[in-house]
């Protein structure tokens, strides 16, 4: 059959037809559609699920690789640093049946805390890792991944990174799943990781890459004849291509598709007759220093041109135009330019992110912060869509770590300034991927904050993916339901309110107003369910009472409120989901709600 697919969904359907048994993950952006497009697919020996997060996921997979199944945990970049310590140690005790780590990197970068580079993780874990360029190439190499974890009884690290996760591509393919024997958990001393037993199979893993870089050498291939050498790898391959159109005969092209272990024989023999050499890599110069490497041990000497020397970007997505603008750069330098080539290139214009119109997240945060108007506090977010309460006019996020470090770092700032109020807001799932453990602590040691956990009763930013409070498992069908408030108390937390962030916003005001009058340890509950998850029922329109102050839309923010040509206020019923909150700073009477079959 022959079909389109994004290239998260290629790694899904190339997963399930060379047999792999069990697939879990936490949801993030760009690696969400492996597992969504996963979950589509049955089979009596396939198993796949959302886990409360990327350690958990890992050492699932670890667990069923044990017993010879072969298995996949997927993440994005921020969740491999959760995920470390047991890959750290995978990396040592081994493994038994095929077991890939999907990682997918998000140069940018577009819906992440920080950039970072897995192939660094690789170096680090003494792992290999494929770095596919295309979707039709990630389809490809899922095949060899799996062959090569079980070969060398190691992870393998497979990494994206978001164009090559997002694009589409025609791929011709028969869906017909490798049925394997999965042999069951064998007892034995290797799997215990012991100090002593640790020393001996590290001397083991390094032996290991030496073989490891030999077989995985044919996955990098070289292109072209002329004098200029190019050496990249993952989508910035295809960016190369692109931009010396025209002017082949004056390049080769060294393409790394395993970036570590990388084998000394082809790179020395590229750069044999090659004048110039220039490294394109998004992110880190991993594939500059490595080659740096060899060609020290090697004596070779010629002209290097990437990273380290200013002339390629460390930071930022490439495209076309910018590698195109490195070579010119280069190529001037170097006297090789026959002319220029650059074009003007369209501005897309810029635009702030935000909260969704209907979001119970702004009613949430704007309860919050009147009832603290005029005090001395901090606000502390978390990751998720919450995170956008650090825009204006919400305005109530000072600090933004990583997952779950908004009540840490709300304990932190509490000890270090005793004399200022600090909240914390934090997501359901996010509380239940790495929350939890910092509202333990703060009741430990008696950390007086306040948390606030909004839960829209779904994982919102990656696209309502179920967690543990929704009691919902990956295909909607009955889980066990873990409560919020449960857990709460259970931890000992007797200072509790839950409040609907749609219900009466002055009479919510007055609550969490009461509520925090005292400095002790509490969390409130903001309960409502996601905007975008509901059947709209209503919508608000602007009357003829309207004075045009803009009180509503400078207040709240909504998208739904628009001005006109003119400069008059109206609300896009489009978006409007009849919240009602910019109906609470209308001192005019001028919003009233109208019924969607009105």
């Amino acid at each position: 059959m022959k079909k389109v697919l994004m290239g998260n969904e290629a790694v899904a359907y190339s997963l399930f037809i060379n047999g792999v048994n069990v697939v879990v993950g936490y949801p993030g952006t760009p690696s969400t559609e492996v597992i969504e497009t996963l979950k589509n697919f049955q089979d009596d020996d396939f198993y796949v699920e959302w886990s409360t997060n990327e350690k958990v996921a890992l050492e699932i997979a670890a667990g069923a690789s044990l017993a010879g199944a072969r298995a996949v945990a997927t993440m994005k970049q921020v969740g491999l640093n959760v995920a470390a310590d047991p890959l750290l140690s995978l990396s040592v005790v081994g493994v038994e049946g095929g077991l890939i780590v999907f990682v997918a990197d998000d140069p940018g970068p577009h819906s992440s805390q920080t950039e970072q580079d897995t192939r660094n993780f690789a170096r680090f874990c003494n792992l290999p890792v494929f770095d596919p360029s295309s979707p039709k190439e990630a389809f490809e190499l899922i095949k060899p991944a799996f062959e090569i974890s079980e070969k060398y009884n190691l992870p393998v690290l497979y990494r994206m990174t978001t164009r090559v996760c997002h694009s589409n591509q025609s791929i011709e393919f028969e869906l017909k799943r490798e049925k394997r024997r999965i042999k069951g958990f064998e007892k034995r001393p290797d799997w215990v990781i012991l100090p002593a037993l640790s020393y001996k199979k590290h001397v083991e893993l390094e032996k290991k890459l030496q073989d490891i870089k030999k077989d995985l050498s044919v996955y990098n291939r070289v292109e072209g004849k002329g004098k200029i050498g190019i050496i990249t790898g993952g989508v910035s391959y295809f960016y190369v291509k692109e931009a010396i159109k025209g002017f082949e005969d004056l390049f080769s092209i060294l393409k790394i598709t395993v970036a570590h272990p990388l084998d000394d024989e082809i790179v020395l023999g590229f750069v044999e007759d090659k004048e110039v050499l220039i490294f394109i890599e998004e992110l880190d110069p991993v594939l500059e220093e490595e080659v740096k490497l060899i060609l020290f041990e090697n004596g070779k000497l010629l002209p290097v041109y990437g990273k380290r020397n200013g002339y390629v970007p460390f930071a930022g997505e490439f495209d076309v135009d910018k590698v195109r603008n490195i070579f010119y750069k280069i190529l001037s330098d170097e006297k090789f330019l026959v002319r220029n080539t650059f074009v003007d290139v369209l501005q897309i214009p810029k635009r702030q992110a935000q909260l969704c119109a209907g979001c119970p997240h702004r009613n949430s945060f704007l309860i919050v912060k009147y009832a603290m108007k005029g005090k001395d506090v901090i606000f502390t977010g978390d990751i998720g869509c919450y995170t956008l309460g650090f825009a204006k006019p919400i305005s109530t996020t000072d600090t933004c770590l990583c997952m779950g470090a908004s009540i840490t770092m709300a304990q932190g700032l509490k000890i270090a300034d005793r004399s200022k109020k600090v909240i914390s807001f934090i997501g359901d799932s996010t509380f239940f991927h790495s929350g939890i453990t910092g509202l333990v602590n703060s009741y430990y040691n008696r950390h007086n904050i306040t948390v606030c956990i909004l839960d829209n009763l779904t994982t919102g930013m990656t696209g309502f993916q179920p967690h543990p409070g929704t009691g919902k498992k990956i295909y909607g069908e009955e889980g066990r339901k873990v409560s919020i408030e449960d857990i709460v108390k259970g931890i000992g937390v007797e200072k509790i309110l839950v409040i609907d962030p749609y219900s009466d916003f002055t009479e919510n005001v007055n609550k969490v107003r009461e509520f925090l009058k005292d400095e002790e340890l509490g969390v409130i509950i903001f309960r409502r369910e996601c905007a975008n998850m509901g059947s709209k029922e209503s919508y608000l329109k602007i009357n003829q009472n309207c004075s045009n102050c803009k009180g509503c839309m400078q207040i709240t923010g909504c998208p739904a409120l628009k001005e006109d040509e003119n400069g008059n206020i109206f609300i896009d019923s489009a978006l409007c989901n009849g919240c009602g909150l910019c109906k609470s700073f209308c001192p005019y009477s001028a919003i009233e709600k109208v019924m969607k079959d009105d």
